[in-house]
């Protein structure tokens, strides 16, 4: 079956190495992993996230439908302010997670994963259907490319028209960049300060606006990023992937997303009995961070075991930690195994090497690590 392609495949084609991601061809790099990992770190970086499901919300009941599919409080977000949530099924699992940014009290944007892009919509068509709400999916007409780092704002700024600083965390705005009228989110997935744009009125079939941002933005200096240092920059600040981190046999409480459930906000929402059970009677694993003294790389399904040598849990995300230069893990554990400086062992083919539980929202931290930004 042929690949989907986003709006900046052309210059993919040119410059990246195309893997198929989710049905999609995306550049998995394009000078390398490691040198675009650092490119976010220390300076810009620019991501084309297309494939990711774009969708308008409108309507009188607009807000009391995206407080019913979503467990935060869409209710508290003033004009022009996002939040992170997830949907979850009645029983409690997550279906996915996303952010909502409101404009009017009857218009809201919500992005949610590529990869659940299809699952996600019908999904949420099937439980509008007691609320006056038009649900209008944008994927293909909006492009999507995220610019992130410390330089981020200063490089996009070189483009826009608008004072960028003037956008808080977490809002959106709109902005004019390379000449076109877009909306730009202070938003990301990297751990870094960056905006994702969102250029507007650009189907697939007619790019050329997205183009000409992306163009534009390298020219001002953001280095071309591909899927590989995204997933490891997101890894590094302790981000979530679904389908890794969560799925549909996870609830919010084990997954370390209690904070974005809010049992007292308006109204009954998907899952709440679920949840609010489940918080009562505790949950038998938990999200951490995992970091290797022995020499290895954890990965993804790999076993993790207590010093008594017994399996008590797996690796949910992992790999080499580029800034830190070791092995870094998501896995889930007993709540017991919670504590930071736990000792464990990761089973890495035949051997065990081993770890500890650290704090991992990031785990770069470097109060508690010793790592220094180069200050630029």
């Amino acid at each position: 079956m042929e690949l989907k392609k986003t709006h900046i495949y052309s210059y993919h084609a040119e410059h990246g190495n195309i893997v198929d991601f989710g049905g999609y061809a995306m550049p998995v790099w394009y000078d390398g992993i490691q040198v675009e990992h650092k490119a976010v770190r220390d300076g810009c970086g620019v991501f084309d996230t297309s494939h990711m499901g774009r969708m308008w919300a409108e309507g009188s009941d607009a807000e009391k439908f995206l407080n019913y599919v979503v467990t935060n409080n869409v209710s508290r977000l003033e004009p022009y302010g996002g939040i992170y949530s997830v949907m979850c099924k009645p029983d409690g699992g997550i279906v996915d997670d996303l952010i909502t940014y409101k404009f009017t009290p009857e218009r809201f944007l919500v992005v949610y994963n590529a990869g659940n892009r299809d699952k996600d919509y019908k999904w949420l068509k099937k439980n509008s259907k007691d609320f006056d709400v038009k649900l209008t999916d944008v994927s293909d007409e909006v492009a999507m490319i995220a610019v992130q780092g410390p330089t981020a704002v200063e490089t996009l700024q070189k483009i826009t028209e608008e004072k960028l600083g003037e956008v808080g965390r977490f809002n959106i705005a709109e902005i004019t960049v390379s000449g076109y009228k877009v909306l730009a989110a202070r938003t990301g997935y990297t751990g870094e300060d960056g905006f994702e744009v969102f250029v507007l009125d650009c189907p697939l079939d007619k790019p050329e606006k997205a183009l000409k941002i992306w163009g534009d933005l390298v020219e001002a200096g953001a280095v071309p990023c591909g899927l590989g240092a995204r997933d490891s920059l997101r890894l590094e600040a302790g981000l979530w992937l679904y389908g890794n981190d969560m799925d549909e046999s996870v609830n919010p409480i084990e997954a370390g997303l209690r904070w974005t459930v809010k049992l007292k906000k308006p109204g009954y929402f998907i899952g709440r009995r679920a949840i609010q059970q489940i918080m009562e009677e505790g949950v038998k694993r938990r999200l951490v961070g995992l970091m290797m003294e022995d020499r290895g790389i954890p990965r993804h399904g790999y076993e993790v075991l207590n010093a008594e040598e017994q399996v008590i849990g797996e690796v949910t995300s992992g790999g080499l930690s580029p800034t830190l230069g070791v092995g870094i893990a998501l896995a889930y554990v007993p709540p017991d195994y919670r504590e930071l400086g736990t000792e464990v062992y990761i089973k890495i083919r035949s051997r065990l090497a081993k770890g500890k539980v650290v704090k991992h929202r990031p785990f770069y931290d470097e109060a508690v690590y010793g790592w220094k930004r180069d200050k630029k």
